[in-house]
């Protein structure tokens, strides 16, 4: 992928050194106390957000530049060009939802991206490393701790620049689907879907708006050849079915929450080729 090193983005928040305690249990609404642990062991085995089984609390003061700070570690940073990456990759990302945004006549807020590593309080609760990536719609953040690309490159197969951008496209997808109230309208969804289904769904929708915004990077010829690919390769290493597998578990559709490899990358590849939000209707449609 091409991409300018030395991107000023004030969305960006470095937090990454900054948050003390023990690792708590995050809250979650709706859940009680024996789903969230549930949710955070299932989350640290398979290494993946489980979260969005649930809907968020916002009973917790979010993440802010002025509360965390916005510099990097004290001494050498072993990520510094990671995260000079993801900084381009979050203003690119955002830059073209705006304009996707204002071509149907919306207008598109931006969201905030925290570097973290452990743990971290967010607007959902306090959170861990082992969620991987996440969103919380109450402080409209998403979260990272960049050792997570580390995992998608060793643990599951899935390297280069370009399914790291993917994964981050993803999480905003989230943030696109909280602007558009689709995350608010979970109850409504639960009317005729499982609440397994609806997290699928939900998920898949997102993999869908990462895929409209490579079809946008595709368009500024900022893909090179193999970057479709990387993006693919890491929908098909992270689909519930393949997770439970590796994990040495019994594959169940029913404790699925973001879909199969076959589904995520079927999703991506339709935002991708269509560019077009509307394109990304997992409701009302066999996904």
């Amino acid at each position: 992928m091409k991409w300018e090193r030395g991107t000023d983005n004030p969305d960006v928040i470095d937090a990454r050194g900054r948050t003390g305690g023990g690792i708590r249990t995050p809250h979650i609404a709706g859940a009680g106390v024996g789903a969230a642990v549930i949710i955070f062991l299932v989350a640290r085995f398979l290494g993946v957000d489980v979260s969005g089984l649930f809907g968020a609390s916002d009973t917790t003061a979010p993440v802010t530049q002025t509360q965390q700070g916005n510099a990097p570690p004290k001494g050498t940073d072993a990520d510094a060009e990671l995260k000079d990456f993801v900084s381009f990759v979050m203003k690119d990302v955002q830059d073209s939802f705006t304009a996707v945004f204002k071509r149907s006549g919306k207008t598109y807020e931006r969201a905030k991206l925290v570097i973290f590593n452990a743990e971290i309080d967010t607007g959902c609760g306090r959170s861990s490393a082992a969620i991987g990536p996440f969103y919380c719609p109450p402080d409209r953040s998403a979260y990272i701790d960049l050792s997570f690309y580390r995992e998608l490159k060793d643990r599951f197969g899935a390297p280069g620049d370009f399914a790291q951008a993917y994964v981050l496209a993803h999480e905003i997808g989230h943030h696109v689907q909280n602007l558009l109230g689709v995350e608010q309208n979970k109850s409504n969804l639960a009317k005729s879907h499982s609440r397994n289904e609806n997290s699928v769904r939900i998920e898949l929708q997102a993999d869908c708006f990462a895929g409209v915004w490579g079809h946008e990077a595709q368009g500024r010829k900022l893909l090179e050849v193999g970057d479709l690919e990387e993006a693919i390769t890491a929908a098909q290493a992270i689909g519930d079915d393949r997770l439970e597998k590796d994990a040495g578990m019994e594959v169940n559709p029913e404790t699925f929450t973001h879909g199969t490899s076959a589904q995520r990358v079927k999703w991506f590849r339709r935002g991708f080729d269509s560019g077009d939000l509307k394109a990304c209707d997992t409701f009302s449609v066999d996904p």
